[in-house]
């Protein structure tokens, strides 16, 4: 007979989520999940596998999370004043009292940059490609540009948004603000 979990799931991938938030995915080790998570190792692995299972549940509990504010600018109607609106909304529950350190897909990215993990690249690259894609449609609502010209500020605006995560994770909330600010001055 199988054991029931003692736990819920949605709860315990929440606080790995958070620990691999703040400290990355390989500065997390299992004891530390352990610990955060209050489920010994018997039943991490049986619920997700290995950390990497977690760690990918992890970020999908991440996107699901700040889907609203996708949702957010791809309902907006008002082109590059949503995008503005979206970095500012991608920013703000950093200054808040649950301080996260930037955004997780982001430090992931970073992190995993070089790996070849194609798990997480799919998922690094799906996100990715979103944004960019909610990008050249809000970009394309201002009927002076042409599709290079598109092209180029989406591009400079998916770098942006990482220069921004990662920023947020060190700059005071004026100094986003003014990088916000003058990032949009000129489109």
């Amino acid at each position: 007979m199988a054991r029931r979990k003692q736990y819920i799931e949605k709860e315990v991938v929440t606080k790995a989520m958070n620990l691999f938030w703040k400290n990355g995915y390989e500065a997390t080790s299992m004891q530390m999940l352990e610990q955060e998570m209050g489920i010994n190792k018997f039943s991490i692995y049986s619920s997700f596998g290995n950390k990497h299972g977690l760690f990918v549940a992890s970020l999908n509990l991440y996107k699901s999370q700040i889907n609203n504010v996708f949702e957010k600018l791809s309902k907006a109607s008002n082109g590059i004043i949503d995008i503005k609106q979206f970095f500012y909304d991608s920013v703000a529950s950093n200054y808040g009292d649950n301080n996260q350190n930037g955004c997780l897909v982001t430090n992931t990215y970073n992190e995993f940059s070089n790996s070849e993990d194609e798990v997480l690249k799919e998922q690094m690259t799906s996100f990715m490609n979103r944004l960019k894609d909610l990008f050249i449609e809000k970009l394309k609502m201002d009927t002076t540009k042409n599709e290079e010209t598109v092209l180029k500020q989406a591009n400079f605006l998916l770098l942006a948004k990482h220069g921004l995560a990662a920023a947020s994770r060190v700059n005071s909330k004026q100094e986003i603000e003014d990088y916000i600010e003058i990032t949009f001055q000129n489109l």
